[in-house]
């Protein structure tokens, strides 16, 4: 008891029930409402709250007014345990809750709760048809209560209103971009909610941006967003100015080199490295002295990146070729990653090695993590079916405790102890056997595999039987929340990708239940146990029956990568027929040690990258605010006047290093002088003048050239031009820093050898990079400030504008 005290997930768990009892026991009175009265409760909280309550004095009975409304609108009760869920997610928590126990509606509660304090909330999906359904779905009850939704998809934004209030039925009606995210409520995709977040940093003029400030959001299926895609940065690039020419020419050296001899691999790490063998045999393919001169340091860059698209990038596991292009398959969910690219030149190699047109690589413009996009939000909660076992990481990067909420109805899903077999033919075997028994018995069958190849050799074995099945994987994109729904039905045989169809329930078809639900079939172990979890949690849902199994082979990747020699002393010391199973009591032990090695090792590198990332992360928010700054303040003519008098000095500084200034250095400084304030400038007796006095002097200078300028020009238009100048600038400068810090990380490990910390060296270097950055950013707005001129239409115009003036004075 004391224990339960002292951790503060149960002691929360024991508060947030007490809550549950109190909106229970005001149920009836909020019955007994007439809509009109209901519905005007928003305006009656949105009173309150001006008068100075809190979200939390209101949270008893606004979560007992959303049930409620549910109930009128969608005919849907949310159950106890849905109104806990609520209230974690209120707290910004993780709420794990089982497939099948209606996350959907559980995030109208805290959603609605927060919309009132008018900051808008957003509800993050994994992709974009769920946040259309769900916007569409749960739309009727936030409709009701006089909230306005926003839909965000991939190229269009839509607006939910009333189709028929008087059934309660809603539509979408398309709108701009801005309007959907200034709605109470907005449902959109991770991808596009970052998207737009780095879109908004690159506009010119406050109008462009579409976002408002990052108040609130609900990450649904937060273990895959935030986990499974934590390393994949969100990047807007543009093309680089560089040769296709040298992919090509990298591909066929690659060609040439044979594994183990010409090069060395590593599996885990995804890395070959070259021989001294492979260095001689490139040096004389290529008819060149020395490989590692510096003239062909990109040449070796491309050559690596050709033999890791040769040796660990297969076509239909890891990425699939359509219309001429290269799609990457995200390793988790199985779906196609439309519009994301290998980065360092990968793609390219993939693109070479297929015999497609390579696409020139692209140059960052702007880039970040979802880790610490989501970490911008003031309040951040999160819910999926499996957290639990990342419950440690959760914690330390996000500051989100994991909460297991209980299921309405008890699990009864029976889950079966894994079958595993020497190869993986005489697994595939077995898989069919078994999926020909379930099919004959009625029993619908879900069979969940790691890839695209996988589930078309399995597709290819059934119709060779005449087992009539569907193929889900994302090649099949389009259709799949249409094939998951059905995958409970008589005799239904689903073969699916990993998690595709994730957040689409599937419901037993009549009878179903009788032959003992739907049967899960798992034909390898993934790396995390929660993916497995997941495939699992597809059946049993809602105290529905169901089965669980997972067939592997030793050949599988999981077990040769990570089970390694356990496995192999076990195989010597059993002789077993290829199609008999092997059962042995340590073989569930090792899959699961190796799922935890690579677990942890995953997280290393997810916090690796988040350390890293942090130091980049700190000169974003500097580079950002400042550009909203800009943005939002009709004029910067006072920062403009400090950058001028700042450059000056750094200049007059630079040269008149000594006490006196000689003759020599005089000329240099009246050379970059005139340089950047393009116009003569003469110096004339300067020995004699004090280094501070002679700095005044030139910024008084630069400042009577720069107000000569003004007036020709008008101050309006010069006010125009200073911003568009300086974000220009600003967006240049922080695009080259970002390609900087690049190969600044990429060389930095070597620096361990030299028993150096490498983080520390990053941080150091950055911040020097950095401060560089900025100098350069005052130096070329400054520059071409004095360059800029007026084109002849504008210039006709503001004459124009000054004899206006003086006729009407």
């Amino acid at each position: 008891m004391l224990l339960d005290f002292l951790d503060p997930v149960k002691r929360n768990l024991k508060r947030y029930w007490d809550i549950v009892k109190k909106i229970n026991e005001i149920e009836e009175d909020i019955s007994s409402l007439q809509n009109e009265d209901l519905a005007k409760k928003t305006y009656e909280f949105k009173e309150r709250l001006a008068r100075g309550e809190t979200t939390s004095d209101l949270l008893v009975e606004a979560f007992a007014v959303v049930r409620e409304v549910a109930k009128r609108t969608l005919g849907m009760r949310h159950f106890d345990v849905q109104i806990l869920g609520g209230l974690v997610l209120f707290h910004g928590g993780i709420a794990e809750m089982k497939t099948g126990e209606g996350k959907t509606l559980v995030a109208t509660l805290p959603l609605y709760l927060n919309a009132l304090e008018g900051h808008g909330g957003h509800l993050v999906t994994v992709n974009d048809y769920l946040a259309k359904r769900d916007a569409l779905w749960m739309g009727p009850i936030y409709k009701f209560l006089g909230l306005t939704v926003g839909v965000i998809q991939h190229e269009e934004a839509f607006l939910v209103d009333w189709e028929d209030k008087e059934k309660f039925t809603v539509k979408l009606v398309p709108c701009s971009r801005r309007q959907a995210y200034l709605a109470d409520i907005t449902y959109g995709t991770n991808n596009e909610f970052g998207f737009d977040y780095l879109r908004d940093h690159l506009v010119v003029s406050e109008d462009e941006m579409v976002q408002r400030e990052l108040y609130y959001a609900i990450v649904d299926e937060v273990d895959s967003i935030l986990i499974d895609e934590a390393r994949t940065p969100l990047i807007i690039s543009g093309p680089a100015e560089e040769s296709t020419e040298m992919y090509y020419v990298a591909k066929k050296v690659a060609d040439n080199l044979a594994r183990d001899i010409d090069y060395e691999t590593d599996e885990k790490l995804k890395t070959a490295s070259l021989t001294q063998d492979g260095v001689k045999k490139i040096e004389k393919l290529l008819h060149i002295d020395n490989l590692y001169d510096e003239r062909f340091v990109d040449l070796v860059k491309h050559i690596n990146q050709a033999l890791r698209a040769k040796e660990f990038f297969h076509r239909d596991v890891d990425y699939i070729v359509k219309d001429g292009e290269v799609i990457i398959v995200d390793e988790f969910t199985g779906r196609l990653m439309f519009g994301r690219r290998y980065s360092d030149g990968l793609h390219q190699a993939i693109e070479a090695k297929e015999g497609l047109r390579v696409q020139s690589e692209n140059q960052t413009l702007a880039t970040i993590t979802f880790q610490n996009y989501f970490r911008m939000y003031k309040k951040l909660a999160g819910m999926t079916g499996t957290a639990l076992t990342e419950a440690r990481e959760f914690k330390e990067i996000y500051n989100l405790d994991v909460y297991v909420i209980p299921t309405n109805k008890p699990v009864i899903r029976i889950d079966h102890p894994d079958v595993v077999y020497k190869t993986e033919d005489a697994k595939f075997r077995a898989i069919v056997k078994k999926i020909e028994e379930l099919y004959k018995k009625g029993q619908p069958v879900l069979v969940g595999t790691r890839s695209i190849e996988k589930s078309e050799r399995l597709s290819k074995m059934l119709k060779r039987l005449n087992i009539p099945h569907n193929v889900l994987n994302a090649k099949y994109h389009e259709k799949e929340a249409e094939i998951i729904k059905d995958a409970g039905q008589y005799k239904a045989v689903t073969i699916a990708t990993n998690m595709a169809g994730r957040g689409v329930d599937i419901k037993l078809g009549e009878g179903v239940a009788e032959l003992g639900g739907l049967f899960v079939l798992g034909t390898e172990r993934h790396e995390a146990r929660r993916i497995d979890n997941q495939l699992r949690g597809r059946s049993g849902r809602q105290g529905d029956p169901g089965e669980s199994q997972f067939y592997l082979s030793l050949e599988d990747e999981l077990m040769r990568l990570f089970g390694g020699d356990q496995v192999k002393s076990i195989l010597t010391t059993l002789r077993v027929d290829e199609d008999e199973p092997i059962e042995h009591p340590l073989l569930s032990r090792i899959i699961e040690n190796a799922q935890k090695k690579v677990e942890a090792y995953n997280f290393s590198i997810r916090k690796n990258l988040l350390d890293y990332d942090n130091v980049l992360e700190k000169q974003r928010e500097v580079i950002y605010k400042e550009r909203e700054k800009i943005l939002k303040e009709p004029s910067i003519r006072d920062e403009i006047i400090e950058m001028i008098k700042e450059v000056v000095a750094t200049t007059v500084n630079a040269h008149y290093v000594t006490e006196e200034l000689d003759d020599e250095r005089k000329v240099e400084l009246e050379k970059a002088l005139t340089n950047i304030l393009g116009r003569n400038v003469r110096l004339g007796e300067v020995s004699n003048i004090k280094k501070d006095e002679l700095i005044e002097q030139i910024q008084d200078l630069a400042v009577k050239l720069y107000e000569e300028k003004e007036t020709r020009f008008t101050p309006e238009i010069m006010r125009n031009v200073e911003k568009y100048l300086l974000l220009r600038n600003i967006d240049s400068n922080w695009k080259d820093h970002l390609y900087a810090m690049d190969e600044l990380k990429e060389g930095i490990g070597l620096r361990a050898y030299g028993q150096k910390d490498p983080l520390l060296e990053y941080q150091i270097e950055s911040r020097a990079l950095f401060d560089a950055m900025l100098d350069r950013i005052k130096y070329d707005t400054v520059f071409m400030l004095y360059r800029v001129e007026l084109a002849p239409k504008e210039e006709n115009k503001t004459k124009n504008d000054k004899v206006d003036k003086k006729k009407k004075r």
